[in-house]
């Protein structure tokens, strides 16, 4: 076979597994603002299950990233969508208990965290330093596939036969996906199992004095700050555009898929400047920061005058923060690869994306009912603000340790 026909067909492997995953992860979110009208919970009470699930993922991010360093990574992402899809069958049934919810989702956030710090593993492995690069842009562009995907069959299934329906055919989604992948993800396991034994005799000791974990400390806290962003807007966009401009549920679910085509630019934008242009990733990703600085600044001064620029500056705000996410959590790990933990630090940095998102989602739904959109707004404009200011202030130091 040759390179360029087996780099394609890992590409678009790895794209649609990742594509399922949100599919099955993110359709709760995308359609919470029904469930709120449909079952009379608040939204606050609803959004705690998204909040108990990103922190269910995010610690679960570590516990993969750590097995997907010894154990084989085909039969992680295996079982990891596995219990997703048998979540997805589950939650319309426990629409009785908001608690319910909450254990059921809990459980989904957890199974889906063997989703990432695999994939990440196994491109290491199987493909060159460039080519890693280059599909890894392709397979987060699985998540802009999926959100799509949700943001379009939702209002749809509503419509239709109601909100319970996004679920079951997200599950089928996955049914589908774990047959798939048990026909062609066979021969990744032997390859890693070689690269590890390699890695194992040869890998270089780590210096980690103060200096390094404070470079750390440094990436992750952006890290936090986007995934306040990203999954926060993501998920209360629909609500903010509802109550602004008194649009119905559907319509606005709708709206969200402006978002991930955003996403998706911003995707191909940030990949193009990092290997071309700046080859520092922090200092790629406080410019995706800093103009979702801008973004949210402008979303501010236009909130309330039409539906149609609060959607697309939210839109621009959160494909940046895509953008910030492909470099620290695509790109970083890669410089573990000598060390044989790409996958841990894969899964520990993407956890701290969780961390975020567990804040925000439940931070946000409160602030608007408490204190309304407009101070929302704001606390997004500086969150990004923030996010620009560390980036920036790490770029030296992170030239210094790892781009020597």
């Amino acid at each position: 076979m040759k390179e360029k026909t087996r780099v394609t067909r890992i590409a678009v492997l790895f794209t649609l597994m990742y594509m399922i995953s949100y599919i099955t992860r993110i359709n709760y979110g995308a359609i919470i603002s029904e469930m709120v009208t449909d079952t009379g919970y608040t939204k606050d009470l609803l959004s705690l299950a998204l909040t108990g699930s990103f922190i269910t993922y995010g610690a679960g991010q570590i516990v993969s990233g750590i097995f997907g360093d010894r154990f084989s990574p085909k039969k992680l992402l295996s079982v990891g969508l596995g219990v997703s899809v048998l979540m997805n069958v589950l939650i319309p049934f426990c629409s009785s208990s908001p608690y319910l919810m909450l254990a059921v989702w809990c459980v989904n956030g957890f199974a889906q965290a063997f989703m990432w710090p695999p994939l990440v593993r196994l491109m290491t492995v199987l493909l060159s330093e460039e080519d890693y690069k280059k599909v890894s842009v392709k397979v987060s562009l699985g998540s802009s596939i999926g959100t799509i995907v949700v943001y379009l069959v939702a209002p749809l299934c509503i419509s239709l036969m109601g909100w319970r329906w996004v679920f079951f055919f997200s599950a089928l989604c996955g049914i589908v996906m774990l047959v798939f992948w048990q026909i062609f993800g066979v021969d990744a396991q032997k390859t890693v199992a070689k690269k590890r034994e390699e890695q194992s005799g040869s890998a270089p000791t780590e210096k980690k004095g103060l200096f390094f974990f404070l470079l750390m400390a440094g990436i992750m806290l952006p890290i936090v700050l986007q995934g306040m962003l990203r999954d926060g807007v993501t998920t209360w966009m629909p609500s903010y555009i509802s109550e602004t401009y008194d649009l119905g549920n559907a319509v606005s679910i709708l709206t969200g898929v402006v978002l991930p085509i955003f996403s998706i630019l911003c995707f191909e934008l940030a990949s193009f400047i990092y290997r071309k242009k700046l080859k520092n990733p922090m200092v790629c990703a406080g410019l995706f920061f800093g103009v979702g600085f801008l973004s949210a600044v402008v979303l501010n001064f236009v909130s309330g005058s039409g539906a149609i620029l609060s959607v697309l500056f939210s839109a621009l705000l959160t494909g940046c923060m895509h953008g910030v996410n492909l470099i620290l959590i695509c790109m970083i790990p890669a410089f573990f690869k000598g060390s044989g933990k790409v996958s841990t630090v894969s899964g520990v940095l993407n956890s701290c994306t969780y961390v975020g998102s567990a804040l925000s989602t439940y931070g946000i739904a409160l602030l608007s009912e408490k204190i309304g959109w407009s101070f929302t707004l704001a606390v997004w404009a500086g969150i990004a603000a923030l996010g620009t200011a560390v980036c920036f202030l790490c770029a030296v130091p992170f030239k210094k340790r790892f781009m020597k």
